[in-house]
């Protein structure tokens, strides 16, 4: 009877461990085809996103041709004129001030334009996504209709509003505010103003989303807990909606700092940006190397910045359960 009962416990094992390496072919299996039917999709990838930036990687290692295009001898000097400059009669090095401007002023104005962003965007989110059901899709559609036109023509636009003799300026005449037409286009407050003007829809919907999903029940707790507003703002709902907040961000911060018709325009040439200035050297400055290596420094500077505000924003979900 003993020899019986374990036998049958002997095959009951051997079954249990058939289909456990069943179960564990079958998913290496399923995983396999998943792979093979993504392959398209990551080729494509490789060949439009990392084949031109490793284009670009050699290009940031090779030296400037004679007039324009690169020979093909390896040089640094690329990289380190990225932060310093070589002196064309004797041959000193010293620190390129006007990159180092043109860094910082890609920065602060990217910033800028996020902060300013997300003061717009998030009250304009959270009207829109306290309106009744039927409304949401026309508040929806007005802030989407600018994404329907060219992004020159919205930034022409911004120019016949900051112009001397734009709608600010003669609204301000006309109250008697200012005597005379303030200067604001072709500075940085111009430059912000576009910016802001362009990527303002891309802040608003992921904090739409966000907000469309937020439970208000948990709101009207904290009013019943005697929270007044701005507590409630603090501790219930910005925690609740900080993905679409951090979403946001990202989608204004990345494409603003590397942003070109709108300084361009609004600039005129003389408040380049990042994006300007790589242009510039692929252009006019015929420095095809440089301009390569420009465009990887603003790479990292993107990914150091991103890097750094999931560090925080992960650090201080952690250090508040």
């Amino acid at each position: 009877m003993a020899a019986e009962l374990a036998g049958a416990g002997h095959r009951q094992t051997t079954n249990e461990a058939g289909l456990t390496l069943g179960a564990a072919e079958r998913e290496k299996r399923a995983q396999r085809g998943r792979w093979l039917l993504s392959l398209p999709a990551l080729v494509i990838i490789g060949f439009a996103a990392a084949g031109p930036m490793l284009i670009v990687l050699v290009y940031s290692f090779l030296t400037p041709g004679d007039y324009t295009g690169i020979k093909w001898i390896f040089s640094t000097e690329a990289w380190v004129g990225v932060v310093l400059q070589r002196d064309i009669f004797d041959d000193t090095v010293s620190i390129a001030d006007a990159h180092l401007i043109i860094f910082w002023r890609s920065l602060k104005l990217s910033f800028t334009t996020t902060v300013l962003c997300l003061a717009v965007g998030f009250p304009t989110a959270y009207f829109i996504a306290t309106r009744p059901p039927k409304s949401r899709n026309l508040w929806l559609f007005l802030i989407t209709i600018p994404f329907w036109t060219n992004l020159l023509i919205r930034t022409f636009a911004i120019m016949e509003i900051v112009r001397n003799e734009g709608v600010i300026n003669v609204v301000l005449v006309a109250f008697g505010i200012i005597d005379k037409p303030i200067q604001i286009l072709f500075t940085d407050t111009a430059i912000t103003l576009g910016l802001v003007y362009v990527y303002l829809p891309l802040m608003v919907l992921p904090i739409y989303a966000s907000i469309e999903k937020l439970d208000f029940r948990l709101v009207e707790a904290g009013y019943d807990l005697y929270a007044n507003r701005l507590r409630v703002l603090w501790r219930i709902i910005l925690p609740l909606v900080k993905p679409g907040i951090v979403a946001g961000s990202i989608l204004v911060f990345i494409p603003s700092i590397g942003a070109y018709v709108t300084p361009r325009l609004l600039g005129g040439g003389r408040n380049m940006m990042l994006g300007n200035l790589i242009e510039f050297q692929f252009g006019q400055g015929r420095n095809w190397p440089l301009g390569a290596a420009l465009s990887l420094a603003l790479l990292v500077m993107v990914m150091v910045a991103l890097l750094v505000y999931v560090r925080f924003t992960a650090g201080r979900s952690q250090r508040h359960g």
